[in-house]
């Protein structure tokens, strides 16, 4: 079920033609959208957020700007069966709204972490770093390396072996009593639950640069989306080398107090 240009869609097809841009270029922008309380004015659905993100992108691309009222209308509709909407636009001012179910083994990762890869390949960074578009493909290869291992997860880097993201969100570490994330002009993806975060710690929290020294005092690693909250790391792999960390850590009550509220 999903809306495309203003239609109903109850298959899972949509009609595109060989040179659309589209699947040609990847020429897209999307966010993805976790709504609490089948509410888009509940403070952690950051309905404006992604929005604002949305129109920044069209804007900046210079492409044709889609039909705001309708796409709050569509996922009105859309989120009253899933808890889950991406909402995708397209140069031509086409949208493309698509409902989906939370991830499989959620409450289990959010509690007991899962394992992470360390891609040290800078040629798999993030094209368009500030713009959330449909050219996924380097994030999408780390997260295959990962897998491939049997890991949930991957961290790309730079040229420098600096950590910037991971293949679908943006990372935490704790250290000395203060949570750090890794500093936008990196290159990395604002994330709307990086920006929330940042906006509501009543804690220490800080943006840095993610250098190797850095790294390797880090007591607690994870990282957040706006679907996944917030997802501890129990193990990262870096080359040959496995290093373990508690996914309980006591900091994390910090970073999930900000959901429970």
């Amino acid at each position: 079920m999903f809306y495309y240009d203003g239609k109903f869609q109850s298959t899972n097809h949509i009609k595109l033609d060989i040179n659309d841009s589209t699947w040609l270029y990847g020429a897209n922008i999307f966010t993805t959208m976790r709504v609490y309380n089948y509410s888009l004015s509940h403070y952690l659905t950051n309905w404006q957020k992604h929005l604002a993100r949305l129109k920044n992108s069209v804007q900046q691309l210079d492409w044709q700007s889609p039909d705001w009222l309708l796409i709050e209308k569509e996922t009105q509709e859309l989120l009253k069966q899933f808890p889950v909407i991406r909402i995708t636009l397209f140069p031509d001012g086409k949208e493309l709204i698509i409902g989906r179910e939370l991830p499989e083994q959620l409450r289990e990762k959010q509690k007991n972490g899962v394992k992470g890869l360390v891609c040290l390949d800078p040629l798999l960074q993030r094209t368009l770093p500030h713009h959330k578009t449909g050219n996924y493909l380097t994030p999408w290869l780390g997260l295959q390396q990962a897998k491939k291992i049997g890991y949930q997860e991957a961290i790309l880097t730079n040229s420098e072996n600096d950590w910037l993201e991971t293949s679908t969100g943006n990372l935490w570490g704790y250290q000395q009593g203060v949570w750090f994330t890794p500093e936008l002009a990196m290159g990395i993806l604002p994330g709307i639950a990086r920006s929330m975060i940042l906006d509501k710690a009543n804690f220490p929290c800080e943006v840095n640069y993610w250098k190797p020294e850095f790294i390797a005092d880090l007591e607690a690693i994870a990282y957040s989306n706006s679907v996944v909250e917030i997802i501890p790391f129990n193990t990262i792999k870096i080359g040959d080398r496995e290093k373990t960390y508690n996914p309980h850590h006591e900091a994390y009550s910090l970073l999930k107090k900000i959901y429970n509220n």
